[in-house]
């Protein structure tokens, strides 16, 4: 686990762009996960730490793309149809060997070329007639074969370092042989909520209360990105056991988060706790919903303060705790950008990103295209698909553009 010196940032003085956060996340951080061995079967979802290298042609060796007949392209007639004889047979897994001259051996798919052969013939597109083959007209050379290290060459690099790995990258390091990754180590994020006002779930709630619900949807969001959180409960609004509490969480941790607190008022004590051991970029980001985001170190760990209402945190999760995760990880965000067309009008405040709940449905054209999700700021959360994501510099939206789309199920940022 790495430590940071506390001047890695540099106080924000104005409203921060996101862009400009994050390039700040990925100028001033180093990675911070170790690298582990780990078996291809636990491979999935982990994050590569180093280039895979092809140790070996995929495929290894030419081979029969179909089942059908191999032969050389040099044995077929100018014009017409060729007849040639059958001299052998080869299945998959075993050698070939040496056809006879002028002759064509019955291959299947997977099966090595018999030496001198470049061609293969479809079983469907011929006959058989006696001991012979008759093979169509218009063959072309090299039909069917596939070469030794088409798909990947020995010595190149398959699968980049950083990349998040699914069910097909595993499909390839297994294809080439290898039992085991080097994979980088799942980031431990310790996990705070703040405020006497909240109550943890299946708990008898008071007046005054709110059931927390940043802490079990940080911590959904954090196992999306391949982290593991460890839920250290709520901070209340006792600056001496939060400041230690904080305090005590850097040391056995590779970052801490935590939501609610990180404002300006009387009872937002995370920012003073932060400086206590430690020091605090205050970003207060151009951003809706959202803005109140801290980030900064204590006592060499990372730490990012996130606002206290839910549609907010998960808004500048999205926006800045993702990338932050994702880099710290060594991981590249590898999820794709997408846009869809918008199917409603509004007018747009110039200087802040702004991310809208939306719901897709089918326009006029049957094409898909963005509405603004019902119901209030959290169970209009629940209710979208996703969100639509304005630039600061954007003033109005018309019927038919066509707007930055993220999907929810997009948040882990990986290619599964």
């Amino acid at each position: 686990m790495g430590r940071l010196s506390p001047d890695c940032f540099d106080a924000a003085p104005a409203p921060m762009r996101v862009a400009d956060a994050v390039a700040l996340i990925r100028a001033r951080l180093p990675v911070l996960s170790g690298i582990e061995t780990v078996p291809l079967a636990g491979a999935d979802g982990r994050v590569l730490a180093e280039d895979l290298i092809a140790p070996l042609d995929l495929p290894p060796f030419d081979n029969a793309a179909v089942d059908g007949y191999a032969l050389r392209a040099g044995d077929l007639a100018v014009e017409g149809e060729t007849r040639l004889p059958i001299g052998g047979r080869v299945p998959a897994g075993h050698p070939a060997a040496d056809p006879d001259p002028g002759a064509v051996v019955r291959i299947f798919t997977g099966a090595p070329m018999p030496p001198g052969t470049d061609t293969v013939a479809m079983q469907e597109d011929v006959r058989i007639e006696g001991g012979t083959v008759v093979l169509p007209e218009g063959l072309l050379p090299g039909s069917n074969r596939r070469r030794a290290g088409e798909d990947v060459a020995r010595g190149s690099i398959v699968i980049r370092a950083g990349t998040r790995l699914g069910p097909q990258h595993v499909a390839l390091a297994a294809a080439c042989g290898l039992p085991a990754l080097p994979l980088r180590k799942p980031l431990t994020v310790a996990l705070f909520s703040t405020g006497d006002e909240l109550t943890p779930p299946g708990q008898p709630l008071s007046p005054a209360g709110i059931f927390d619900a940043n802490r079990p949807m940080l911590a959904a969001l954090l196992k999306r990105l391949g982290a593991n959180p460890v839920d250290l409960g709520i901070l209340r609004d006792e600056p001496g056991p939060l400041r230690a509490r904080i305090a005590g969480a850097a040391a056995s941790h590779d970052l801490i988060l935590t939501s609610g607190g990180v404002s300006v008022g009387e009872e937002d004590h995370v920012r003073a706790a932060v400086e206590a051991s430690g020091a605090l970029t205050f970003w207060r980001l151009a951003i809706k919903p959202g803005r109140p985001v801290a980030l900064g170190t204590v006592a060499g760990t990372p730490f990012i303060g996130l606002p206290g209402n839910p549609a907010a945190a998960y808004v500048t999760a999205l926006a800045v705790l993702r990338p932050l995760v994702l880099h710290l990880s060594g991981a590249h965000d590898t999820a794709p950008e997408m846009a869809v067309r918008s199917g409603f009008a509004r007018e747009k405040r110039p200087g802040r990103r702004e991310y809208l709940r939306v719901c897709l449905r089918a326009g006029p054209d049957g094409l898909p295209e963005a509405v603004p999700a019902p119901g209030g700021a959290l169970s209009g959360l629940a209710g979208s698909d996703g969100l639509v994501e304005l630039a600061e510099d954007l003033t109005a939206i018309r019927v038919g553009d066509a707007l930055p789309y993220r999907p929810h199920g997009a948040f882990g940022g990986d290619t599964r």
